[in-house]
């Protein structure tokens, strides 16, 4: 499988719990003949067998290299970037949750659903769009919710791809961060607001932006809920010294981008 048909499949699976994001690139392809994707994310836990190295394995036998490493103290986060030496070719970004840091009852929680996974349900490309290899009750994900939106989402929706990014920058049209926005706001999409709609600066040479995650459907053991599933980003990178783009992230920038599935509005 190459790098494209893996991110093909990958927004297949994206947009059918994603269905705002389909709308959100059909609007943006009236104005621009091509939309690049500039970074997909993923989420996971920090569990040998599942854990975010496994996850970047799947990359790096696709040509990917890894660049920088990021913590989120707050959410309890470790995460890592990862890029192709094909300029074309998505960023990808590997989030996990640090299951030592969290409570005795988190932990206990997610060890029995993924205390039974074979030690080698990652082996396969379609694990990255695979969902999730479990069932728990809705009273476990909201268990899971009174502490870590992040635990919960992953509890409920397993392996997708979190969020897809536009590039601004490969735009024909709406050339800045505030003109997206601002369409986006004009055909009734909801922003994620947390630390204002913007975040990052030419200053830190990256600025995000992202919708609010669709809510859909989850069937727990014990009944359906419809909880927040993904989002769609927008990036626009700002040039280094030397004239190329900054092709990282800022820490503070994903840490409120990470809001964007939060259950409650921001």
């Amino acid at each position: 499988m190459s790098y494209q048909e893996l991110f093909e499949k990958l927004w297949e699976d994206y947009i059918r719990i994603t269905p705002s994001a389909k709308k959100v690139h059909e609007v943006l392809k009236k104005d621009n003949t091509q939309i690049i994707n500039d970074h997909v994310a993923f989420r996971t836990f920090n569990i040998e067998k599942i854990n975010r190295h496994r996850l970047a394995k799947h990359f790096l036998d696709l040509g990917y290299q890894q660049k920088g490493e990021y913590e989120f103290k707050e959410k309890k986060l470790l995460a890592n970037h990862f890029e192709h030496e094909d300029p074309e070719a998505p960023k990808v970004f590997i989030s996990e949750l640090l299951l030592e840091r969290c409570s005795d009852k988190l932990q206990k929680i997610v060890k029995s659903f993924t205390d039974s996974l074979p030690d080698n349900i990652a082996e396969n490309n379609s694990f990255l769009y695979s969902g999730p290899h479990w069932q728990i009750s809705s009273s476990e994900y909201e268990e899971l919710l009174n502490e870590s939106e992040y635990a919960a989402w992953m509890a409920a929706w397993g392996y997708h791809a979190n969020h897809f990014t536009v590039s601004i920058n490969h735009l024909e049209s709406l050339k800045d961060i505030q003109s997206v926005n601002q369409r986006l706001k004009d055909e009734g999409f909801p922003l994620n607001t947390s630390g204002g709609e913007i975040k990052g600066s030419p200053e830190v040479l990256l600025e995000q932006s992202s919708t609010m995650a669709d809510r859909m459907p989850v069937n727990f053991s014990d009944k359906m809920i419809e909880i927040p599933s993904c989002f769609y980003e927008f990036a626009l990178r700002y040039p280094q010294e030397d004239g190329s783009l900054y092709q990282g992230f800022v820490a503070a920038n994903a840490n409120k981008i990470f809001d964007s599935t939060n259950v409650k509005p921001n």
